[in-house]
């Protein structure tokens, strides 16, 4: 059996993990969904000193305080980066990092970096107090890639309703990292694009897929939206699985 951390994407909580790890759990799994600082039930912790930096430590933090080791580290989207991070700082407790649509950054990149100039300049003009970045529309988020499979109008309600604004700190902060995570085992699962066109992206050596040309990368897909942990919770449940088994 695994220990599994879940890390959501933006605006998500522990929550958005709620169908995915029942499955886990029933087949004797340990899981750990997690809340960034400053979101969700943890909304009253946010602030302008809210960064990657604070995310990264909510891992570590964590992983220390329940004493976890072989983890099997999930980051869904934005949760990548302090993904990415706690596995950088803390590499003898992990057994593998999976990137759920999402990837990881380089040393000193920062997440808005890969964004597209309009989108950047949006999300960077939509933040209030400093610090809070609101979920933009479902039609604006499909638009940048972030596709919608699998979800109809209900199910988006019901998304929208539980999200909260997510700390900017955390897409501006240029992530720092030693290289000691770089030899852990790593997965890639391809959501909203054809793996076929990542495996392109690798191939004409693309600065943010380059790497996972790597032995220890996996590359497996999920066709479905930007969200499998709605659109497709079981299937995303036993993918996990199975990449914690390989």
């Amino acid at each position: 059996m695994s220990t599994f951390v879940l890390v959501p994407g933006y605006w998500l909580g522990a929550w958005a993990w709620d169908a995915v790890a029942e499955p886990l759990r029933a087949a004797g799994h340990t899981v750990h969904p997690v809340t960034l600082t400053g979101v969700a039930e943890r909304s009253g912790e946010g602030g302008p000193a809210v960064d990657l930096e604070t995310h990264i430590a909510d891992l570590t933090d964590l992983l220390t305080r329940e004493d976890l080791w072989d983890v099997v580290l999930v980051g869904h989207s934005g949760g990548g980066a302090p993904v990415t991070g706690a596995a950088d700082r803390m590499p003898e407790r992990i057994r593998r990092v999976v990137y759920l649509d999402s990837g990881p950054l380089t040393d000193g990149a920062a997440l808005r970096d890969l964004w597209e100039p309009e989108y950047r300049a949006r999300a960077e003009a939509s933040v209030v107090d400093g610090w809070r970045y609101p979920m933009p529309s479902w039609a604006e988020l499909a638009a940048s890639g972030a596709g919608l499979d699998g979800l109809d109008d209900a199910a988006l309600a019901r998304i929208r309703e539980h999200t909260t604004d997510q700390p900017a700190g955390g897409f501006a902060q240029p992530l720092r990292l030693t290289g000691r995570g770089d030899a852990l085992p790593k997965a890639l699962v391809s959501c909203s694009f054809p793996l076929e066109q990542v495996r392109g992206m690798i191939a004409s050596g693309h600065p943010y897929f380059a790497a996972l040309a790597g032995p220890e990368w996996e590359l497996r897909e999920l066709p479905t939206g930007h969200w499998p942990m709605f659109s497709r919770p079981d299937d995303t449940a036993a993918l996990l699985a199975e990449l914690a088994a390989v």
